[in-house]
């Protein structure tokens, strides 16, 4: 049977500038993945909430996930739709049971999802939510976690402590990260924002001189049971 990769994301591209060169490293290599995004990832940009167009946002920004998640060979996709930027205003059990829901349902092996310190609210409680509904009891399907990085967030925090000791060499898969983070074409931004494609590649390169490589995603380990 093959093994089973849960990425777990706050908000739509979290999963692609995250772990979207290893990912599609993995699947290449057998391993089956999927995806749970736990936010609608957009309302926190409207001055003023307008229903229809948030509504016709929302449904653009799905289309993309999709198109995206499957440029990197994610089998399946879970959607929630918790409000965006505003996960400490829901009771963390309920972003916890939809995390247990998912997992249950895979049975994954490996999840990846966003590191506890980063700068956005969204991020930490998701990784609390997943730390949670992981508890390393009998049955628990999940025995390693990665937490990755993400684009104008990590490295925005202040100070920064992002510390990854994983390095995974993605310079086969590079092309891949990036054709799939090009149909956000809602969330891409322009150099020299972390967000662009410049940016994209620009990490990689530091994380591959830290690691002896050409491309390179890097990730803190913070569970591997054997």
């Amino acid at each position: 049977m093959n093994k089973k990769i849960l990425i777990v994301a706050a908000h739509p591209d979290d999963e692609i500038l995250g772990c979207g060169g290893t990912v599609a490293r993995m699947v290449r290599e057998g391993y089956e993945a999927y995806t749970l995004i736990l936010g609608e990832g957009i309302t926190s940009r409207d001055e003023v909430r307008n229903r229809a167009k948030r509504d016709a946002e929302i449904c653009e920004l799905r289309k993309q996930i999709y198109k995206a998640t499957k440029i990197i060979g994610v089998k399946d996709v879970f959607i929630y739709d918790f409000p965006d930027n505003r996960f400490d205003t829901v009771p963390l059990l309920d972003i916890v049971k939809v995390v247990e829901k998912v997992k249950s349902e895979i049975q994954p092996d490996i999840i990846f999802t966003h590191y506890e310190h980063d700068l956005n609210i969204d991020h930490q409680i998701t990784y609390q939510a997943v730390i949670t509904a992981t508890r390393p009891m009998v049955h628990e399907s999940v025995n390693t976690i990665y937490s990755f990085e993400v684009l104008s967030s990590t490295e925005w925090k202040y100070p920064q402590n992002y510390s990854p000791n994983v390095f995974v060499d993605i310079s086969d898969t590079l092309d891949l990260k990036i054709r799939a983070m090009t149909e956000y074409t809602s969330e891409l931004c322009q150099y020299p924002h972390p967000r662009s494609i410049e940016g994209i590649k620009m990490k990689a390169q530091l994380r591959a001189m830290e690691a002896g490589f050409e491309f390179a995603e890097a990730f803190m380990l913070i569970r591997n049971l054997i």
